[in-house]
């Protein structure tokens, strides 16, 4: 059965790995970097500072976006992909010959799960609990399955890399935001209030549309570079 899975799994990766276009190759070795979300990751920082005039409740909200990463990433590089062992496609001795490597990058040697899926579902999950705005929430969730489709098109990641690590992410984002929530309780419901009613949403429209806003920019920026080089 494991074995059946694992030949899915490669199959479906080679079905999206790579492709003859050279405007994709440089559009996505950008996506899936770091350094090119930095914008998005301020925005989101802007919309929290404007939303929060209570110091305190602002540290809670960058040490949950912080503990995301933490829990969704770092257990994952540290623990879980030294534990585990699985190749990654481009190491892969039954495949790696037929992985399309995008400018010689190859990544580690072992690929489960995918900190990429893991670190962006669980920030995506933890604000859209948070802020509770769905033109928000949908933009995150389009970044996270954005920088999901770049690791396997660059074939460093096998779709159950990435299932899982969408699956974890989602898990730590909530139970991060469940955390948060029970911490800051007596910051939002006054003494008097039913804890049923207990909600986090102060969020201002406006506010929430400078993240999107860059998402939109951040990705524009990316595709006519990718024309340009």
């Amino acid at each position: 059965m494991i074995e059946m899975l694992s030949d899915i799994d490669r199959q479906l990766l080679l079905a999206v790995n790579g492709s003859d276009s050279l405007f994709l190759d440089h559009a996505v070795r950008t996506l899936t970097h770091a350094l090119t979300w930095v914008p998005l990751y301020l925005g989101l920082f802007y919309m929290v500072m404007k939303n929060n005039d209570n110091f305190r409740r602002l540290l809670y909200v960058l040490c949950g976006a912080g503990l995301c990463v933490l829990l969704a990433g770092t257990v994952d590089d540290e623990i879980v992909k030294p534990l585990v062992a699985r190749w990654r496609p481009t190491h892969d001795p039954e495949i790696g010959t037929l992985v399309d490597i995008v400018d010689g990058y190859r990544g580690g040697r072992y690929g489960f799960f995918s900190a990429h899926a893991s670190n962006t579902m669980s920030i995506a999950t933890f604000f859209g609990w948070l802020v509770r705005s769905r033109r928000l929430s949908l933009t995150l969730i389009v970044w996270s399955l954005t920088n999901c489709w770049t690791r396997m098109y660059l074939g460093v990641h096998f779709p159950g890399d990435i299932l899982v690590g969408i699956s974890w992410g989602f898990t730590v984002g909530t139970a991060v935001y469940f955390l948060y929530r029970r911490l800051t309780r007596s910051m939002y419901t006054p003494r008097n209030l039913n804890p049923s009613q207990y909600t986090t949403t102060c969020y201002r429209r406006q506010d929430c549309n400078w993240p999107v806003a860059i998402f939109v920019f951040t990705l524009t920026f990316v595709l006519i570079k990718a024309c340009i080089i």
